[in-house]
């Protein structure tokens, strides 16, 4: 290439590019068979774009269906050669020959449009179809005769296309050169001298095909003429050009014209034959036979040509021939549907993206003509979408409203082109559209409001119910957390009671419920998605404790007391229905868990008595007769009405009497049940070790003293001498030991000699006949040293001097009747004297509850008398009054009045309390060991 060709290229590059940038397009020009790699331009620069924008925009190229031959360096924004580009491939004959682009950017999607031409260079040689040609010419051919040589074919354009032919040699004949319309030339050999085959029967000649470039370039043909004798005239055609129609996809064998030439010779030298010249592949799309009949043989394609022009040939026996044309035109039918390209598109996008939001970018060709190739393009109905043309053949998908994933999740687009053709025709693509979730739904509880309930006594960590919320959102945006709201229940925080499980929702109860003590309660719960930022919904939750039997009844009254026994006295005279006394009991459970029944489990006299079975009243079944026993003990069950039910018992001590002498040698004999708590065991091992120790004690105790009386009677046996009397008080005796008797208290007065080997007592009345004691339990009032002055002063007054008969016999002592001194019993050794017998018990005890009775007597009305018992209005609010009860001194029984039968009543503790204080209670005598076994026989019985 010289340098006068690349500066004119050069030129005609700037003009192209300054003119391209104008219109807003880029425009290059490039010589063919560059090199792989070599620059076309800086498009980057020529767009005026940024080199990041091209690698943000994800530039790219896009040529539709031919190949790639131009590529896109992001990295430094040029356009270079990709594959070696031949422009006679590529465009053949046609000019300009141009290689059109697209730049597709995104993020904006932004579409500029890149044209680049191919200039041709002198690449290839003028070429003949064949090597060599043969004619046979008749040596009568006048001079100018023609001879149509094949033309060479050059596949370069413009100035290096084909330009001249040279013959060698030229004795003979001379070349003549025709232009035609297509722009090629017609090559005639012309006969310029008289052939004479007697000279020269075969000649050679060489036809040379020169093109324009520089250097120029040629290719060679040889020609071979036979001389013949006689034919001395050529075809003629009728016509120098033919025309014919024929329309595109006809059928092959479809006739197209008939051509004839006309050969004024006779015989053999007159037949004409038709041949097809410079077909240049028409031969296999035409076929001329030997009448002159041109038909169709191939495929005729509007798309590719729309015209065709066949050089056809006439030629005789003699070799002599003529030459003429064919014009075929092409008649296109809509035989091409649109064809859809999708150059770029969205996956997916958020369901909150604006409208005309562009989704996808296509491009739509028809490669028919005229009203078949006008497109229309539109999409399925009933979806968010529109498609919109941008400019010629792309087109843009947008939406047109807003987008719900939760209402449509997924789109199928489908996009559908057709053309204006008669019929139409058209083409359609399906794109997949995903819309991806924002969290815009917070989620939602299945209900406004929670209740449940649940049973008192529960286990911690028992799941209560479940409360559920749907989140519409997908993912991570639709997963839901419960979460309990800080809030208190009669202050204490809420999630002491309950907790949520933050996944699933189910609520547990953290700790046992008492109904008794909370009945139901209220919170709140929280759903919140795992969005950003997250939404939450709160709904009301509330739990109701169900009550259970766990509680058993409690008895109000009669109290069940261990100190005392407390019993109703029922007078003899009572009528059937007598109100003896009112069980009050109270549960506090709720409902039917609270419903309580009485029932009479044991009794003395179950003919004598009966229990309500709803008020707990005790009531006289018949009539009391002088038969029934004066102590009557009944034992009442109080049960509720739960499942399983439960219980309480009490005891009621009935004294069936008409005044309380009466009762008094009865009353003593109730008996005491003793509840026994759980810790029996350790109360009964305690009991054994305490004896143990005490009989270890008592053991060492009693060795010691008869060690020591040993001692002091081998003194006294030693000193032979007569010792004074001494007189000795020995500890007050009282008998207190459960048997209801009044404390007794004797004195003695033991006299010994050193010689007398006998014991004699003086009896003397007893220091503390009037003190009564009010405590059964043995509790003092006084101090002892209070007692013991109070004691010893009033011994004192009464002490008298000796007399001469104070000796007295063992029958006349005090202690049981009948009772006679054991052989062992010596004076100073021997036990205390036995407490008194029951019949001299009761006998002091009469005694004592007359005085109590006639102290009363003297006392003002409401200071120490009964009050009524019961009222016909009696409820469960009119607590007892415990100051009715009536304690004896020395007894553990306590007797109450009725109202049926008003009787004084003995003082009560507190004035019992004050008397003792006045009068003390004398000090207990020791026990002695005959007094601990007749003891323990007692508490046998």
């Amino acid at each position: 290439m010289s340098d006068r060709t690349m500066a004119r290229q050069v030129l005609l590059f700037i003009w192209f590019l300054s003119l391209s940038s104008s219109y807003g397009q880029v425009s290059y020009s490039i010589p063919e068979e560059m090199a792989k790699g070599s620059l076309v331009g800086n498009i980057a620069q020529d767009l005026g774009l940024d080199l990041k924008r091209l690698k943000s925009g994800k530039a790219r190229i896009y040529t539709g269906d031919s190949a790639e031959y131009i590529e896109l360096n992001k990295e430094r924004g040029v356009l270079l050669i990709k594959e070696r580009i031949d422009r006679e491939a590529l465009c053949g004959q046609t000019t300009p020959c141009a290689l059109h682009l697209q730049i597709i950017l995104d993020n904006p999607m932004e579409l500029f449009r890149v044209t680049v031409e191919i200039t041709d260079i002198n690449d290839n040689s003028p070429i003949f179809k064949r090597d060599e040609r043969r004619f046979e010419i008749s040596e009568s051919a006048v001079v100018g005769s023609k001879f149509m040589l094949e033309k060479a074919i050059d596949a370069d354009i413009g100035a290096n296309d084909l330009q001249s032919y040279f013959l060698q040699p030229t004795d003979h004949f001379d070349l003549k050169l025709h232009g035609q319309s297509d722009g090629s030339k017609k090559v005639e050999m012309i006969l310029q001298k008289h052939l004479d085959r007697e000279k020269q029967e075969n000649m050679s000649l060489i036809l040379t095909a020169i093109d324009g470039g520089e250097p120029p370039k040629s290719g060679t043909v040889q020609i071979h003429i036979t001389v013949l004798d006689v034919n001395d005239n050529a075809p003629v055609f009728t016509k120098p050009i033919y025309s014919a129609i024929i329309t595109e996809n006809s059928q092959s064998g479809t006739p197209l014209i008939t051509v004839s030439a006309f050969d004024s010779d006779k015989g053999t030298n007159g037949e004409v034959s038709y041949l097809i010249a410079n077909s240049d592949g028409k031969s296999d799309i035409f076929h001329i036979d030997e009448n002159g009949l041109v038909t169709l043989v191939g495929k005729v394609d509007f798309e590719t040509s729309k015209h065709y022009q066949i050089d056809i040939e006439a030629v005789d026996n003699g070799g002599l021939s003529d030459s003429s044309k064919i014009i075929v035109d092409v008649i296109d039918v809509n035989d091409n549907a649109p064809v859809i390209t999708v150059m770029s598109k969205s996956n997916a996008i958020p369901e909150d993206s604006p409208q005309s939001t562009v989704i996808a970018i296509i491009s739509v060709n028809d490669p028919d003509s005229d009203s078949n190739g006008q497109v229309q393009c539109s999409v399925n109905e009933n979806i968010p979408f529109t498609i919109k043309s941008t400019s010629n053949g792309f087109y843009s998908i947008v939406t047109d409203s807003d987008l719900d994933r939760e209402r449509e999740s997924w789109y199928n687009i489908s996009v559908t082109c057709a053309d204006e053709g008669v019929p139409s025709l058209s083409s359609s693509v399906t794109l997949s559209l995903k819309i991806s979730d924002v969290n815009d739904n917070a989620p939602v509880f299945d209900k406004s409001f929670y209740e449940a309930s649940i049973q008192e006594n529960n286990t911690p960590g028992l799941s209560i119910f479940t409360v559920r919320a749907k989140d519409a959102d997908f993912n991570q945006n639709a997963r839901v957390s419960y979460i309990l709201e800080d809030s208190s229940v009669n202050g204490v925080p809420v999630s002491s009671l309950v907790s949520v499980s933050a996944d699933s929702g189910i609520i547990h109860a953290v700790r046992s419920f008492d109904y008794e003590q909370i009945k139901d309660f209220q919170f709140r719960v929280k759903a919140q998605d795992g969005g950003s930022p997250p939404l939450s919904s709160v709904v009301t939750v509330k739990i109701t404790i169900q009550d259970q039997n766990d509680n058993a009844p409690q008895v109000l009254y009669p109290v069940q007391s261990g100190a005392s026994v407390v019993a109703e006295i029922v007078p003899r005279s009572a009528d059937v229905g007598y109100l003896v006394t009112k069980v009050v009991a109270v549960d506090v459970d709720s409902g039917q868990n609270a419903w309580l029944s009485y029932k009479l489990q044991k009794a003395t006299d179950r003919a004598l008595f009966e229990v309500g079975l709803q008020n707990g009243e005790i009531r006289t079944v018949r009539q009391v007769t002088d038969k029934d026993a004066v102590k009557q003990r009944l034992t009442v069950v109080v049960e509720d009405n739960g499942q399983p039910s439960r219980s309480a018992t009490v005891n009621v001590n009935v004294a069936v009497a008409d005044s309380f002498p009466e009762v008094l040698s009865e009353f003593t004999d109730f008996t005491h049940d003793k509840d026994y708590n759980d810790n029996l065991t350790f109360y009964l091992v305690l009991a054994l070790a305490v004896v143990s120790f005490l009989f270890i004690v008592s053991i060492i105790a009693i060795l010691s003293v008869k060690c020591y009386r040993w001692r002091r009677e081998r003194m006294f046996y030693k000193s032979g001498a007569n010792l004074p009397v001494i007189p000795y008080y020995p500890p007050l005796y009282a008998d207190v030991g459960g048997t209801g008797t009044l404390q007794h208290v004797y004195n003695y007065e033991v006299c010994r000699t050193t010689d007398s080997r006998k014991s004699d007592l003086k009896y003397g009345r007893p220091c503390s006949e009037s003190i009564i004691s009010l405590d059964t339990s043995g509790t003092q009032t006084l101090t002892h040293a209070q007692r013991e002055r109070l004691n010893f002063d009033d011994c004192e007054n009464q002490q008298k001097p000796p007399s001469a008969d104070w000796r007295f016999t063992q029958n006349q002592r005090p202690g049981p009747s009948g009772a006679a001194a054991t052989p062992e019993v010596a004076v100073g050794t021997g036990p205390w004297p036995n407490p008194p017998t029951e019949a001299e018990q009761l006998q002091a005890l009469m005694a004592a509850a007359n005085e109590v009775s006639e102290a009363t007597n003297t006392l003002g009305p409401g200071t120490m008398g009964l009050s009524t018992r019961y009222s016909p209005q009696f409820t469960l609010q009119h607590v007892p009054d415990y100051r009715q009860n009536v304690y004896i001194p020395g007894s553990t029984a306590t007797l109450t009045s009725n109202q049926q039968q008003p009787q004084q009543a003995l003082p009560p503790p507190q004035a019992a309390a004050a008397i003792a204080v006045a009068q003390p209670e004398p000090p207990k005598a020791a026990q002695t060991p005959a007094s601990k076994k007749k003891s323990t026989k007692k508490e046998k019985k």
